[in-house]
């Protein structure tokens, strides 16, 4: 099981090929349109160098990212320093975020953890995301749906990601995105969750 340890390397390596240098577009293309949400606090889970963070920070939300590995977070509050954003980055387990920030945020942002933690785990993860999350508050994810073998990265298929959150969230949308950077395209859904 990927553990600290093993993120850690991929940061000192630079051997992190999830990350695309830039915000995902599919969360550029929200922002921009009519479906926006509006500003509040926003968890950024596994938020690796903050792209999607500073993204959300410059359209008003208050930002808090956390990420397992030490190197993360420190280019992360480096990236966002230059863009002129005040954001909190945390190191930390995720799965550790109940014990402090129960019913604290109005969204979570999911960019590449979800595909990231051990298939076994990702219930856990609908639980800690439902917890941490105040009522009615929302999950905006951009899921990996690929179907290659092993990983991480981890694919599901759309189903089966719903199925995953359907016991503690309403799914109002989860649509295939249609801008994904080259590298990822036709392997992507757009997921907005509503905690139930």
């Amino acid at each position: 099981m990927p553990n600290q340890e093993y993120w850690e390397q991929k940061y000192q390596e630079q051997n992190t090929r999830w990350d695309i240098g830039q915000a995902a577009p599919a969360f550029v293309s929200l922002l921009s349109s009519n479906k926006a949400p509006t500003p509040g606090r926003i968890a950024v889970l596994g938020c690796g160098r903050g792209y999607d963070a500073v993204l959300f920070a410059k359209h008003g939300f208050e930002v808090i990212g956390f990420d397992f590995a030490t190197g993360a977070i420190v280019e992360a509050e480096r990236i966002a320093r230059s863009a002129n954003c005040d954001i909190k980055f945390l190191q930390c387990d995720i799965f550790d975020l109940p014990a402090y920030f129960t019913g604290y945020f109005d969204y979570i942002l999911e960019h590449t953890c979800f595909c990231a933690i051990d298939i076994e785990r990702r219930l856990s993860y609908v639980q800690v995301a439902s917890s941490i999350l105040k009522p009615q508050g929302q999950l905006i994810g951009l899921f990996f749906t690929h179907n290659r073998p092993g990983g991480p990265p981890y694919g599901a298929t759309p189903e089966e990601i719903k199925q995953y959150f359907q016991a503690d969230f309403k799914v109002d949308s989860l649509i295939p995105v249609v801008n994904s950077v080259p590298s990822r395209t036709g392997e992507e859904h757009l997921g907005l969750f509503t905690v139930g």
